[in-house]
């Protein structure tokens, strides 16, 4: 990206679109009773919370009513169709993990296998967007975190703070290409996950391959444990190798947030907030709600001078249910410079 003169006044930036992670498959209901909805009639009515506190996009997770992050698809069949009736204009977000929580106590935590996660391009309703990882990574949740962070709660437990320690993201090349595939056939937006700059670079080859063709939209996720390590230089390094036509939203994790998210409400880039990346407030002598945060957000940007946008305005800046036809036209409003053309050789040099 290019930063310009007035590249900081709110006047030359997009509204801010703050995306709400409020289900969390990582906790358990005990870890924080007063925000983890477990009915559906409460998970829906989480997403309503998030919706009016200021949060236009819902990264979307379901429970069963043990408490327990869902692996089928039926609940999130249930949840999108209850969210899209609640409140029709917020951008809802599937994760592509779909759960990541451990089956039981003691088991790995780890992502669902390949042919599971494709299937999420045929829920119905379909969500607006499903996050894509890209490239099999560490994802050590807990790499980042203090032993503060985690007291009283599940994750304090060896063997669930083991699991999390270990877990690792699935997403080989095969995988990446077939889903991007489904999912664009399916009308779904493509959300990348980018760990580092190896993996946007991956991106960039599928849409100049012509694999992937749509807009480039993207989270940049700094939690440490194999992905980008949450500080400005890291954040610096990853924004100026990606195009000016990208829509960037920074994500983090615990006490990381809210500074990662303060830095890119300045650089008129775009943030994810919710109990999924963080429980407490900055001195951490209380638990934070996940609307609470979505809130701590909205003032923090109006401070800036930066409105927020609704589920109308972020599905304009998110270039929802936008696809191109060609290589040369993704590359184009993306803000790619053209492929390479081979070069022109003289007869001369054709004739040796």
């Amino acid at each position: 990206m290019n930063f310009l003169d007035g590249s900081l006044f709110p006047e030359n930036q997009d509204k801010l679109v703050i995306t709400a992670a409020p289900y969390g498959p990582e906790w358990i209901p005990s870890d924080f009773p007063e925000d983890i909805p477990v009915t559906m009639a409460e998970q829906v009515q989480k997403a309503v919370d998030c919706y009016n506190a200021g949060a236009s996009v819902l990264h979307l997770h379901v429970r069963e009513l043990d408490g327990k992050g869902s692996k089928r698809l039926s609940m999130f069949n249930e949840l999108i169709a209850g969210v899209r009736k609640a409140v029709p204009d917020m951008v809802i977000q599937v994760g592509g993990s779909i759960s990541f929580a451990p089956e039981s106590d003691g088991a790995a935590a780890q992502w669902l296998q390949d042919d599971t996660r494709h299937m999420l391009a045929e829920l119905d309703p379909k969500p607006d967007q499903v996050t894509v990882t890209v490239n099999t990574t560490q994802m050590n949740v807990v790499e980042q975190m203090e032993m503060a962070d985690l007291a009283g709660t599940s994750l304090a437990e060896p063997h669930n703070y083991q699991a999390y320690r270990e877990m690792i993201v699935p997403s080989g090349p095969g995988f990446i290409e077939e889903h991007v595939k489904r999912l664009t056939a399916a009308g779904i937006q493509s959300a990348f996950q980018f760990y580092n700059i190896n993996s946007y670079e991956t991106v960039e080859r599928l849409i100049r391959r012509g694999v992937y063709k749509g807009p480039l939209v993207c989270n940049w996720v700094a939690i440490g444990g194999g992905m980008d390590q949450p500080t400005i230089y890291s954040l610096a390094n990853f924004v100026r190798a990606i195009p000016d036509g990208t829509m960037l939203t920074v994500e983090s994790s615990m006490r990381n947030v809210l500074p990662i998210n303060m830095m890119g409400i300045a650089m008129g880039l775009h943030v994810r907030c919710g109990i999924e990346d963080n429980l407490w407030n900055q001195s951490r002598t209380g638990k934070m709600t996940t609307v609470q945060q979505i809130e701590q957000l909205v003032r923090m940007s109006r401070e800036f001078g930066r409105e927020v946008a609704n589920g109308k305005e972020a599905r304009e800046i998110l270039k929802i249910g936008v696809f191109y036809d060609t290589i040369e036209e993704t590359l184009a409003a993306n803000g790619f410079s053209p492929n390479r053309k081979p070069a022109k050789r003289s007869l001369t040099e054709l004739a040796a």
